[in-house]
């Protein structure tokens, strides 16, 4: 328990930390921004006669963004992180939520609205996963998945909400580091193998608008197909976040994340013992302490 309320430390720290990198004196090619929130909420009952279970729920968001300009040179990196816990009753506490998101990309233009790019992105997570608060086996951990992808291609951005990044040119890495996860062959690795390698094609499209005053919207969605085996077979992951700022401290947050992976195979309810690649789907809606840096 004690590890996890370290990371809710560590998220708060971190704008504080990037902030003091910045000099004041000196006039920046860097365009520098970012928000660290603190989600927390508590349900208790006592003699209450329709029943229910004591929990608190802690949950908190790292985005950052890092992008550089000058001249046909541009340099965009974004940064998000996510952790939450959830504290049910007398059950063992589980994590509500789990992210580690990186990516970059290096363009120089060829016109106006149409840039060569290369892109480089990485995902995984912070801690060990379970299906139920009382299994002992884990389903995921870190670098358990972890996946990597490499691209070169191009960039279209028609304005500066909107972005589309498509690359023929792609590798992408799914790394399974863990001893226990690696040899049960999760994540599409051969049983006893800590990697697995593929070649297609990535597109990813980026959109962000303010919708209201005080209300903005982001969503990211990445394509990738493996041209080795089924191309036409997706890999889906489509991010999307809605921030309400009530002032300068409270707001409320929407996540939403879908998931599609051929390579991940999860349980059927319906046929006990078997297993096929589904739609993941993950919702989460909080209200709490907000910091914009």
């Amino acid at each position: 328990m004690m590890k996890k309320m370290y990371m809710f430390g560590l998220f708060l720290a971190i704008p504080f930390i990037l902030n003091s990198q910045e000099a004041d004196t000196v006039q920046s090619l860097w365009n520098r921004e970012g928000m660290v929130s603190l989600n927390v909420s508590q349900v208790s009952f006592r003699n209450w006669s329709a029943g229910g279970s004591n929990s608190v729920s802690y949950n908190s968001f790292l985005n950052y963004k890092a992008n550089y300009k000058r001249d046909r040179i541009s340099w965009e990196n974004s940064l998000d992180l996510a952790y939450g816990i959830l504290n049910q009753a007398e059950q063992k506490a589980i994590k509500s939520d789990d992210k580690i998101d990186f990516s970059s990309k290096f363009g120089r233009s060829l016109t106006e609205k149409l840039l060569y790019s290369g892109l480089i992105s990485f995902r995984s997570q912070f801690a060990d996963g379970y299906s139920k608060p009382t299994d002992e086996e884990i389903i995921s951990a870190f670098m358990a998945p972890a996946y990597l992808v490499m691209s070169l291609g191009m960039d279209y951005q028609p304005n500066n909400k909107l972005t589309f990044f498509l690359s023929p040119l792609t590798g992408k890495t799914t790394f399974v580091l863990d001893e226990y996860l690696s040899n049960a062959g999760a994540f599409g690795v051969d049983p006893g193998k800590k990697a697995k390698s593929e070649f297609g094609g990535f597109f990813k499209a980026v959109f962000q608008t303010d919708l209201l005053e005080n209300v903005s919207l982001q969503t990211k969605l990445d394509l990738f197909s493996n041209y080795l085996d089924k191309p036409k077979n997706w890999d889906v992951n489509w991010d999307t976040q809605i921030l309400l700022k009530v002032n300068q401290y409270i707001s409320g947050n929407i996540f939403t994340q879908l998931i599609y992976d051929e390579d991940i195979l999860l349980e059927n309810e319906d046929a006990p013992g078997t297993s096929s690649p589904k739609i993941q789907f993950k919702q989460l809606l909080g209200l709490g302490f907000s910091y914009k840096f």
